[in-house]
């Protein structure tokens, strides 16, 4: 088991891989990415992550496409508020796009009580619809090839790969659409898209298993970004300590709050913080292979008394994960539904 354990945190073999939300995807020198979130491969093409970042709000467009902007943002605008959008969101006429241009971060500020003034949309999901942004999914490397296949690597040029010297790794985009996400559950389903079909049959990828473990279940463990960035990857073992009927408030200003609900398991092990979506696997003995069965969704506060000091006083000793059972009898329609791409 241990050489499978080595080869889910092994960048050539792991189905470990991070979603984000990308500016101006095509456009090298303006490219940003935000929303980062785990994520991880069931197989032809369907990824898995939660869905708590798709209604949070990004701080601001990067970009904007002029007739959105014309339509949605300047009506609503008063003659110095129009003014200071024209001048940090110039015109770019080639690409009919409004792109940032701050010269101090005062400015910076202004812009964000602004479009928080009028309201205006910016959970990750709009911005995704609206195409203000794509979402992609990253596959890094620390050679230049794509999983070590030079043919494979010639589908991708500057527009969707890139080498980052600071990190010394490879870059590799793949567009991703999302098939259905389920609030309630935290979850979230996307596919691959815009990608030849010998691309996708070479990504790492976890069976899922939509089992619902006893709390004694062996062999059970979180695969999550390293300790101390999104770069790296690690493997540690988790036990399920107890089951919860869920219910928290999420906050979205725009859409209404919504609940999130159900079934959980109760998980004691470490967890990182920025490692929702990531999955808890267990590593099956008649298959020899390890499979999914969860997603980290939430930490766990329980508070504990310091000094006969409650407040402020949390401590995040547990974790929250969703069972990939609550969300069987969809994901499997998905998957049998769509056609591999």
């Amino acid at each position: 088991m241990q050489n499978k354990q080595f080869e889910l945190i092994n960048e050539q073999f792991s189905p470990l891989f991070r979603i984000m939300s990308v500016h101006d995807p095509k456009d090298p020198k303006r490219r940003k990415f935000e929303n980062n979130i785990c994520a991880f491969h069931i197989g032809n093409g369907f990824v898995l992550s939660v869905a708590h970042n798709l209604r949070t709000m990004a701080p601001l467009f990067k970009s904007i496409d002029n007739a959105i902007f014309m339509k949605e943002v300047y009506p609503r605008l008063n003659p110095a508020q129009v003014q200071m959008f024209d001048n940090c969101y110039p015109l770019d006429e080639l690409t009919n796009k409004r792109h940032e241009r701050f010269t101090n971060q005062n400015d910076v500020t202004i812009i964000r009580e602004i479009l928080k003034q009028i309201n205006y949309d910016l959970r990750w999901i709009t911005l995704m619809e609206k195409e203000i942004v794509k979402t992609q999914l990253l596959v890094q490397f620390s050679f230049p090839s794509f999983y070590m296949n030079e043919n494979l690597t010639n589908y991708f040029n500057e527009s969707n790969s890139f080498y980052e010297e600071i990190i010394n790794k490879h870059t590799f985009l793949l567009d991703v659409e999302l098939v259905e996400a389920f609030y309630a559950d935290d979850m979230a389903l996307y596919k691959i898209v815009n990608t030849p079909p010998e691309v996708i049959a070479c990504i790492p990828f976890l069976e899922p298993d939509f089992s619902v473990f006893t709390d004694d279940k062996k062999d059970f463990y979180c695969l999550q970004s390293s300790t101390t960035n999104e770069i790296g990857r690690m493997v540690s073992k988790a036990q399920i300590e107890g089951y919860i009927d869920h219910f928290n408030m999420f906050n979205d200003p725009i859409g209404g709050n919504y609940r999130i609900e159900g079934f959980r398991y109760l998980i004691k092990g470490y967890f990182r913080f920025g490692s929702s979506g990531a999955p808890y696997v267990f590593y099956d003995r008649t298959s020899g292979k390890f499979k999914a069965n969860g997603v980290q969704s939430e930490a766990c506060p329980i508070q504990l008394s310091i000094e006969n000091k409650r407040e402020g006083n949390y401590q995040y000793v547990n974790a929250i994960a969703s069972p990939l059972s609550i969300i069987e009898e969809r994901v499997m329609n998905h998957i049998q539904s769509m056609a591999v791409v």
